[in-house]
């Protein structure tokens, strides 16, 4: 489950809404692990003298790791594992300072933002020893970017140069910290197949150990298309063992409610019959496709917005008055998960299934 927007704010608590995604089958969250909010300063020298006291010294760089500790911990006491998706390029190395899209000037910097968090996260990483009542879960999966073939998240196109470089340096560096530690590539859209074989070329095949895809569409049969489609590029390229994640799709209940359209927006009910047959499909073909995770996006939205259909991509939608509502796409989901992990129903962590 990608976990971000509304969940993430002050007045969402995370205990509580781990334990609804636990009880609805969800095993692993998705979440952004924004470098420029972690290291907005290259040096304690920039810091304002008010604030150092906020942050932890990593190689001389301040970094501020309140926000993911308190993901981690509240995930980790619900025995859900955690994939971070790592961006967003502080101002001091980002290309250009002002846009949250570009890419970082100097690769280097990035790969020791993913070692610190490698150092602070992993398997003997400073977070456990720091808080021994936590439940040890350590991360070992990081994806690096996303959609890094949009603009949106990658301003200078062609991406797939400076995004190889990037993937080679974070690569090195978490192997370094964690040499069991799994890199992800960046999830991709659209036309993804396209994108993995620009990669392929430009060399990327041993800096990555699991592909990551974002099928949006509107027929959920198309999602068996673009698997066989990607697994095509994969097997060209010799690269067939290597597991498939998708780490972003779902079917936003926008129809009729936005400006601008996808094409793949549906009303709430269409919302739940997708969710459930996207889980009932998979799960049947999952092995043939090599799917080892599917992150649906997103637990909870706004649901408000007259522009973006993703504003209504929520299992659940924040209400009249802030109140947090369940949409019937969070009850077809939570059918079919709990069937698939072959459950009734699920205590209040995630390995807990009750038969």
């Amino acid at each position: 489950m990608n976990a971000d927007g509304p969940l993430l704010s002050a007045n969402q608590g995370l205990k509580s809404s781990f334990g609804a995604m636990v009880k609805a089958g969800v095993e692993s969250i998705r979440s952004a692990f924004y470098w420029g909010q972690m290291q907005p300063y290259a040096s304690f020298a920039d810091v304002p003298t008010g604030q150092r006291s906020l942050f932890t010294d990593v190689g001389g760089v301040p970094t501020d790791f309140s926000t993911t500790d308190r993901l981690v911990g509240a995930a980790a006491r619900r025995q859900l594992s955690i994939l971070p998706v790592v961006l967003y390029a502080p101002q001091w190395d980002a290309v250009h300072p002002s846009d949250f899209g570009s890419p970082p000037r100097d690769p280097v910097a990035y790969g020791r933002y993913v070692a610190a968090l490698a150092a602070r996260y992993g398997p003997n990483g400073t977070f456990w020893t720091d808080n021994p009542s936590v439940p040890k879960v350590p991360i070992r999966d990081w994806q690096i970017w996303n959609e890094p073939d949009a603009t949106k998240y990658w301003s200078d196109q062609p991406f797939v140069d400076g995004y190889v470089a990037l993937l080679k340096v974070a690569h090195s560096a978490l192997k370094a910290v964690d040499p069991g530690a799994q890199v992800v590539l960046a999830g991709f859209p659209s036309r993804s197949w396209v994108s993995l074989a620009r990669l392929y070329a430009a060399g990327a095949g041993p800096y990555f150990d699991v592909v990551g895809i974002h099928p949006f569409t509107l027929p959920v049969s198309n999602v068996l298309r673009i698997l066989t489609t990607d697994r095509k590029v994969m097997a060209q390229h010799n690269d067939s063992s290597k597991p498939i994640y998708i780490t972003e799709t779902s079917w936003p209940s926008a129809k009729g409610k936005t400006s601008f359209r996808y094409g793949f927006e549906v009303t709430e009910a269409g919302q739940a019959k997708k969710a459930r047959q996207l889980l009932n499909t998979l799960a049947s073909v999952y092995s043939r496709y090599h799917v080892e995770r599917l992150y649906w996006y997103t637990w909870l939205s706004l649901d408000s917005s007259t522009e973006s259909p993703f504003d209504y991509a929520g299992l659940l939608k924040v209400g009249s008055g802030g109140k947090v509502v369940q949409k019937p796409a969070l009850k077809s989901f939570k059918r079919a998960a709990l069937r698939i992990e072959g459950c009734k129903a699920k205590r209040l962590v995630a390995t807990s299934c009750i038969p």
